[in-house]
């Protein structure tokens, strides 16, 4: 059976997570059947860490606070997780399905496909972002 999503409902756990009057800095979108809706969501990353089970396949969108003394900016990750668990049809399956994620999570600076928990790490995930925005003002002293 082909894939749906929840554009409606998915695209409100989206914007939940662009909005900055928003809390919220990460959430989820899972299977339901054979159809993608929103999943959890909430404040700290180390809980979506927590959601990235052995046995499950999902997408997550996470709000990253980046930067350096000069600049602030919040950039946004679309990661995509496949459990060590998961079967080879269904990992097949999630790139396909990425596909209609893409229809609703349109503005990210990076993408990432991770099946590694260490891969997870936020120091390793920010560190990426940072080096998709650009200028580095860092290393200038006054």
């Amino acid at each position: 059976m082909a894939t749906k999503i929840d554009k409606e409902a998915c695209r409100e756990a989206y914007n939940l997570v662009r909005d900055d009057a928003s809390e919220v800095n990460w959430v989820t979108f899972k299977y339901n059947g054979s159809t993608i809706v929103p999943g959890d969501q909430g404040v700290d990353y180390e809980t979506f860490k927590r959601k990235c089970t052995d046995d499950v396949r999902l997408f997550g969108f996470v709000r990253f606070t980046t930067g350096d003394a000069m600049s602030k900016r919040v950039k946004f990750a679309l990661i995509t997780w496949i459990g060590e668990d998961v079967s080879g049809l269904q990992r097949a399956k999630t790139g396909t399905d990425k596909t209609l994620v893409k229809e609703v999570v349109q503005n990210f600076a990076k993408e990432f496909v991770i099946s590694d928990h260490k891969e997870l790490d936020e120091d390793y995930i920010k560190n990426e972002l940072k080096k998709a925005g650009g200028a580095n003002y860092d290393a200038q002293t006054e």
